[in-house]
């Protein structure tokens, strides 16, 4: 959802390229057909589809490592800073180093991520100095005539505003797909269904996916 929404803003002002990454995640299959339906109703020609499923070896997450159990939500740990067993370490890392690498060869001057702070689940690389800092990295390890700026639009927003956001710009939320366990009917309970329902329920807008379980 979010990724959409920012695809929706970068739209206003720029043509697109989009990046995807299966990176043995357990919904990779219904991330990938959410990534293709969005690039459609976008009219991106311009696609990347990457497999960095490296990250399944590497292991250390529920999402990528199938003897993790994926909780059920608990939001009030998350807000306290507990980072929950569904954080891929340095997930964006690897995200945000192959954008950088197309970038370059396409001659692309911004790269937008749906990166998130406020409803992150307590993710450590959905912060501004992560983001601040990686930047960093990009000016010293690319081209001197390369000039890439990395773009958080959404970094400082809640859920509710990226949902009100996404309506007034007419981006395809019933494309978008959150559910960390399921690829056919959202289960409802995990951390990111959580998140999206309240979401929702906030910005007083009908959430388009069907959910398996509904929580109160």
């Amino acid at each position: 959802m979010d990724s959409c929404v920012t695809t929706a803003i970068a739209a206003q002002h720029h043509r697109l390229a989009l990046l995807h990454s299966s990176y043995g995640q357990r919904t990779e299959t219904r991330e990938r057909r959410a990534f293709e339906e969005i690039a459609d109703f976008f009219g991106a020609e311009e696609r990347l589809r990457i497999d960095q499923s490296y990250m399944t070896a590497i292991g250390g997450s529920a999402l990528t490592d199938p003897t993790i159990r994926v909780p059920e939500a608990d939001i009030v740990a998350a807000q306290e800073g507990e980072i929950p067993v569904t954080y891929v370490p340095f997930r964006n890392a690897h995200f945000l180093s192959a954008a950088v690498s197309w970038a370059e060869v396409l001659g692309a001057e911004q790269i937008f991520i749906g990166a998130v702070e406020q409803d992150s689940s307590g993710y450590p690389d959905c912060r501004p100095g992560y983001y601040r800092a990686f930047s960093s990295a990009v000016d010293a390890g690319t081209r001197p005539q390369t000039r890439i700026a990395i773009e958080t639009p959404l970094i400082d927003r809640s859920k509710a505003e990226i949902v009100q956001q996404g309506v007034e710009l007419g981006a395809p939320l019933h494309l978008t797909w959150s559910c960390y366990r399921s690829e056919h009917k959202a289960c409802g309970t995990c951390y990111s269904c959580s998140l999206r329902l309240r979401a929702f329920e906030q910005a007083g807008v009908r959430d388009p996916l069907p959910y398996d379980s509904v929580p109160g």
